[in-house]
């Protein structure tokens, strides 16, 4: 009699677990279009994050490619004193600065929002090649004499 009363009881406990975690086709249907509207705001909240990202990195370096257009044009005021032959071979260091400088700015311009995985190489690259334009206008003011 133990043996039915227990067999009997694991019975009702497996068929009680299991109509009560089956759920409706409509239940699984609701849970998806939820889900879904779910995805979606996090798709639209991620991609006005990313446009955002664009916008500000692409003013923070017009601000750069300004300020570096400025020392340009103070450094060709600078020079006016120079000696024919310093000058010369400054004009072509600042020729050279100048064409980096707008090539950056055509860069940045030409770029069109195509994904946050090529967002990021280029950002990345970007940050490489104006770390390294600002390094040259350094180099530029600086008088190696020995």
């Amino acid at each position: 009699m133990k043996k039915i009363i227990i067999a009997f009881s694991a019975c009702l406990l497996i068929s009680g677990t299991i109509f009560t975690s089956c759920s409706t086709p409509a239940e699984k249907v609701e849970k998806a279009e939820n889900n879904v509207v779910k995805a979606n705001n996090e798709l639209d909240s991620a991609n006005k994050a990313y446009l955002a990202d664009v916008a500000s990195f692409k003013k923070e370096n017009e601000e750069k490619i300004e300020a570096n257009n400025k020392s340009i044009a103070e450094f060709n005021q600078r020079i006016a004193d120079q000696k024919a032959t310093a000058k010369a071979d400054y004009k072509i260091k600042i020729a050279e600065l100048e064409k980096k400088n707008t090539d950056m700015k055509k860069k940045m311009d030409d770029y069109k929002e195509d994904g946050k995985d090529n967002w990021t190489k280029f950002k990345e690259e970007f940050n490489h090649d104006m770390d390294e334009l600002g390094k040259a206008f350094k180099n530029l003011t600086v008088k190696n004499v020995k």
